[in-house]
């Protein structure tokens, strides 16, 4: 068995790739017994620091492939998903905060959570920036709808820290996995290589 007790997962709410990852690195987690830790970071400020260019600056060969590439993705994962969303981009961090301050909390569905709020955007055209949908998700995934303001100052520090942290680790996308033992993994494509590593297969 692995020596390996937790993983890093550094995400985005805006991200459709961290939309179309679901819930399936919360099942190689339990199948192996590792802890999430869930790290929600700023991911146009990760463009701007490792070199990354925002989708709407991107050359339009770019961005043509992209929005292919995501509905191939969804159609292969069976998952509904709006390729141009009416709240995209918006601002991530209230959701953000949210997720930091039901992790520190504790007694939901953390999972749930992510994914409630990824699906809002990229499937339910709902804007994750908005304080009802923010309380409604919270609510919804077992959490006291009272965190979305509670957790504000900590959630901002931490929200910053997790950026900080994420490039100092080698991150520069989302959704991005790293172990204990420092491999990382990039994109929800790659979470079958992530298991196959867990199990000494690569």
């Amino acid at each position: 068995m692995h020596p390996l007790s937790q993983i890093d997962y550094y995400f985005a709410t805006l991200s459709p790739y961290t939309y179309l990852a679901g819930t399936r690195l919360e099942e190689v987690a339990s199948k192996h017994n590792l802890q999430i830790r869930y790290k929600p970071m700023d991911i146009m400020g990760l463009f701007g620091r490792t070199g990354g260019t925002p989708p709407p600056q991107r050359h339009p060969n770019r961005q043509e492939w992209r929005l292919q590439e995501m509905r191939r993705s969804a159609s292969k994962l069976g998952m509904p998903i709006n390729l141009k969303p009416a709240h995209w981009p918006t601002n991530p961090a209230p959701s953000s905060y949210a997720i930091i301050a039901a992790q520190n909390e504790g007694g939901g569905d953390l999972a749930g959570l992510v994914h409630g709020f990824v699906r809002a955007v990229w499937a339910e055209e709902r804007d994750v920036a908005d304080d009802a949908v923010v309380r409604e998700v919270l609510e919804a995934n077992g959490f006291d709808a009272g965190l979305a303001d509670k957790g504000m100052l900590a959630g901002a520090e931490e929200y910053a820290a997790n950026l900080e942290e994420a490039v100092e680790k080698g991150v520069f996308g989302a959704p991005f996995y790293i172990t204990e033992s420092d491999e990382r993994f990039w994109g929800q494509d790659k979470i079958e290589d992530l298991d196959l590593y867990l199990q000494g297969k690569l």
